[in-house]
C-alpha cells in the first residue's frame, strides 16, 4: 500500500475520536475557515456544542449527560470546470446535528467510567432527511482525573482510555482512544492524544493568558442526498457516484488562549496542514474523486466553557 494511502487510513481512523476526547467541554461556539492553497476553493464552518450533566447520586458520583452539537459548513468550490469535473453548485453547504446521551459513574481510586450513545444527521440536506444521512455511534471509556485534591508534590493529570464504534461508511470496527493531560510545572502543561496533542505555556502566574504549539486533525463529512458522477454523465454501469463529501487534514500550528475564568476561555488558532485530502466518496467510503490535496492554512476562533 502506498504511504499516502496508509496516512489516509490512519487519519480517517483517528478523527472518530474527536467528540469523546472533548468530553470536558460543557459549551462551545466556534468559527473555522480554510482557504485552499493553489485553488479558489474555500471551506468555512460554524459549530456549537452543549453538554448538560445531571447529577443522579452524589455519593456514587453518578451523572447523566445530555449533549447536542450543531455544525453548518459552507463549501465554495470556485475552480473552473476544466479543474473540477462537476458542477460547482452541486454541493454548496452541509449540516451536522448530533444528539447523544451519556452516563458516568465513579469507581475506586479516582477512576470513573462512562458510556455514550448518539445519532448524527450529516447531510447536504437537499431534501427531507433520508436513511443515509444518519450515523450512529456508541462508546465506552474510563477516566482517571487527578487535577484536584492533590497530595503534596503531586502533579495534576488526567487520563482517558476508551473504545468508540461508529457507522461511518468504510469504518465498520471499534476504534481505541487514549488522551493524557499533565501539568508538569507552574506555567507549563502538555496533552498527548487524539485528535490533539499540544504543549501550553501560560504567560502569567494567574494563568489568564496562554500560548501553545499543537498538532491536530480536522475532518468534515456529509452525505450527498442526490448522488452524482464526478465526471460527465455516462451509461456505463460501472460508473461510481459521489455519495459523500469529506475533508481530512493533519495540521500543526500555534494558538492563543485568554481565560476569563478557570473554565471560560477565548481561543484563536492558526495552522498549516501537513496532510490534506478534500474528496468525494462512494457509498462504501472509497475515494472516487480528489477536489484538493495541496497543504493549506486554516484558522479557528471560539469561546468555550469547560469542566
Amino acid at each position: 500500500m502506498r504511504l499516502k494511502g496508509i496516512i489516509s487510513i490512519l487519519l480517517f481512523t483517528l478523527i472518530s475520536f474527536e467528540i469523546v476526547a472533548q468530553t470536558t467541554d460543557l459549551a462551545r461556539v466556534e468559527y473555522f475557515y480554510l482557504p485552499y492553497s493553489k485553488s479558489k476553493n474555500t471551506v468555512s464552518r460554524f459549530r456549537s456544542l452543549i453538554q448538560v450533566p445531571i447529577p443522579l447520586d452524589e455519593e456514587k458520583k453518578e451523572i447523566f449527560v445530555i449533549g447536542l452539537e450543531y455544525r453548518h459548513v459552507d463549501i465554495d468550490i470556485n475552480d473552473k470546470h476544466d479543474v473540477v469535473a462537476f458542477d460547482n453548485n452541486l454541493v454548496t453547504s452541509t449540516q451536522s446535528m448530533y444528539g447523544f446521551l451519556g452516563y458516568v459513574w465513579k469507581g475506586k481510586n479516582e477512576w470513573r467510567y462512562g458510556i455514550r450513545a448518539g445519532v448524527k444527521l450529516e447531510s447536504d440536506l437537499e431534501g427531507n432527511p433520508i436513511k443515509d444521512d444518519f450515523i450512529y455511534e456508541i462508546g465506552a471509556y474510563v477516566i482517571k482525573d487527578k487535577r484536584r485534591n492533590l497530595s503534596e508534590g503531586e502533579k495534576p493529570y488526567r487520563l482517558i482510555i476508551g473504545l468508540i464504534y461508529s457507522t461511518v461508511p468504510g469504518r465498520w470496527y471499534p476504534l481505541p482512544l487514549i488522551n493524557y493531560y499533565k501539568k508538569f510545572s507552574r506555567n507549563w502543561t502538555y496533552t498527548l492524544g487524539i485528535p490533539k496533542t499540544n504543549i501550553r505555556h501560560y504567560l502569567n502566574d494567574s494563568h489568564k493568558d496562554g500560548i501553545q504549539v499543537f498538532a491536530t486533525i480536522e475532518n468534515i463529512y456529509a452525505n450527498i442526498q442526490q448522488g452524482f458522477a464526478p465526471n460527465s454523465p455516462t451509461d456505463n454501469p460501472d460508473q461510481k457516484f459521489a455519495e459523500s463529501i469529506q475533508h481530512t487534514s493533519g495540521v500543526i500550528g500555534v494558538g492563543y488562549e485568554h481565560f476569563f475564568t478557570e473554565q471560560l476561555l477565548f481561543y484563536a488558532y492558526a495552522a498549516q496542514s501537513i496532510y490534506s485530502d478534500f474528496r468525494l466518496e462512494d457509498g462504501d467510503g472509497n475515494r472516487i474523486y480528489k477536489i484538493n490535496t495541496a497543504n493549506s492554512p486554516y484558522y479557528r476562533v471560539g469561546l468555550k466553557f469547560k469542566y
